[in-house]
């Protein structure tokens, strides 16, 4: 990487050698022309010769280039086309005026199209730094995880600022999720200067630059150079800024999908587990009952061996027991029908009532209902009730709540402007009647 810091160097020096050097030999193309001119037409259009110089030197190199030119042009002129030719001294006032007004066109010229290149190149660098956080953020958009997003945003990192880059997370202790180059290691101090980051936010050395999300510090991304030069300029930070802003979006995002994978999951499972107790309450139970009734029946009349009667009495008996307590597992709610103002909810058939009239609910609006009658009495937050129905993604978003509130209200209350069954607690959430 020193290496490649050098070339770029010398890169640069080269570069404005050759933008003096281009300066100078368009004015000497300039005075070519000039002196093949005058003896035809004069020298009064000689002095427009060299403002195309000038002008061109300032869109190709800049200002210096094009102060130097306007420079030796003035002297060009004066050294060839006005009396006493061959010299630097001038006699006629005129001749003053025009090497001096040609000096000053020159300059002001080569000031004003010099501006307008750096206008363009501050124009360029901005379309190339959009271009460059566009295409990061589509790289950051095909990784499906965290470390797919951290070994990214790192190789990324390291090809665009050219230095070792690695990406660290987790309190008290931080750990690496990516480096590239591989086999980076922090050392003790390192990892101190890492938890300040995070903890903090405040970028330290390693160099470690805070990756924040909504006002909190997710992860801290680390960069060093091989030489020990500081790895980002002043004029690079705002890029860096907004690429580790993608970063963080991508990882909100990973997680956030990780989250929505691992709710339904969770749901799914309860699920299961509900209708697992729901079919051994309603399908095994009734049989074993049968069971123990024909024990009774064959002890009453004596006509089995009593051995084997025993054993099988014995045995249902034992899987009553089992079945009972694998019941008392689940809710007390998700056992049997809930009963409130009027209203019954039957969580395990999913059917809800009111009067005994069967009332159609979407699935988002059962999923409230059926949240607040597993806590029946309980003040469930909005936070919560969003989570649990649309997902971890959605929990700022009260909106959706208020609306499947209202449409319960509409179908379950007698009164919904006044309502009995699921009651409003101010700035916290919802709760249904005990």
């Amino acid at each position: 990487m020193a290496n490649t810091r050098i070339s770029h160097v010398n890169a640069s020096i080269a570069s404005r050698v050759q933008g003096y050097a281009g300066a100078v030999a368009m004015v000497a193309a300039s005075t070519l022309i000039g002196l093949w001119i005058a003896p035809r037409w004069g020298t009064a259009p000689v002095d427009m010769v060299y403002l195309p110089a000038v002008l061109a030197a300032a869109a190709l190199w800049g200002l210096g280039p094009a102060v130097v030119a306007g420079i030796i042009a003035a002297l060009a002129y004066n050294f060839f086309f006005t009396a006493p030719i061959h010299t630097f001294r001038i006699d006629r006032v005129t001749d003053v005026v025009t090497v001096l007004v040609l000096l000053i066109v020159a300059l002001v010229t080569s000031r004003l199209a010099a501006g307008i290149r750096a206008q363009a190149r501050l124009a360029a660098a901005h379309a190339s730094r959009n271009a460059t956080i566009a295409g990061f953020a589509r790289r950051l958009l095909s990784c499906g995880s965290e470390e797919d997003i951290a070994q990214t945003a790192c190789s990324e990192l390291n090809r665009l600022v050219d230095c070792n880059a690695m990406l660290v997370s987790g309190l008290p202790e931080p750990h690496v999720i990516a480096a590239v180059p591989e086999g980076n290691r922090l050392t003790p101090s390192d990892i101190a200067a890492a938890a300040l980051t995070i903890e903090s936010g405040e970028p330290a050395e390693w160099v470690f630059h805070p990756v924040t999300s909504a006002g909190a510090v997710i992860a801290a991304a680390g960069l060093a150079r091989d030489d020990g030069v500081p790895p980002v300029g002043e004029d690079q930070l705002p890029l860096l800024t907004n690429l580790l802003d993608q970063v963080a979006l991508a990882l909100e995002r990973a997680r956030f999908e990780r989250e929505a994978r691992e709710f339904t999951a969770t749901r799914e499972r309860d699920r299961l587990r509900a209708t697992l107790v729901s079919s051994i309450g309603q399908d095994v139970r009734p049989g074993l009952a049968s069971i123990g009734a024909a024990v009774r029946e064959l002890r009453r009349s004596g006509s089995g061996d009593k051995q084997l009667v025993s054993a099988i009495g014995s045995e249902a008996t034992k899987l009553d027991r089992y079945i009972a307590n694998l019941l008392d597992l689940g809710p007390e709610s998700d056992q049997q029908p809930i009963d409130a103002g009027g209203v019954r909810i039957d969580l395990f058939h999913r059917t809800v009532s009111k009067d005994g009239e069967e009332v159609h609910l979407t699935p988002k609006e059962y999923s409230v209902l059926a949240e607040l009658a597993k806590h029946r009495g309980r003040v469930l937050t909005h936070a919560h009730l969003l989570r649990t129905v649309w997902g971890p993604a959605q929990e700022r978003q009260i909106d959706y709540l208020r609306v499947a509130i209202r449409a319960l209200r509409q179908k379950l209350e007698a009164d919904p402007s006044h309502p009995a069954l699921i009651i409003n607690e101010p700035a916290v959430g919802y709760r249904l009647v005990g």
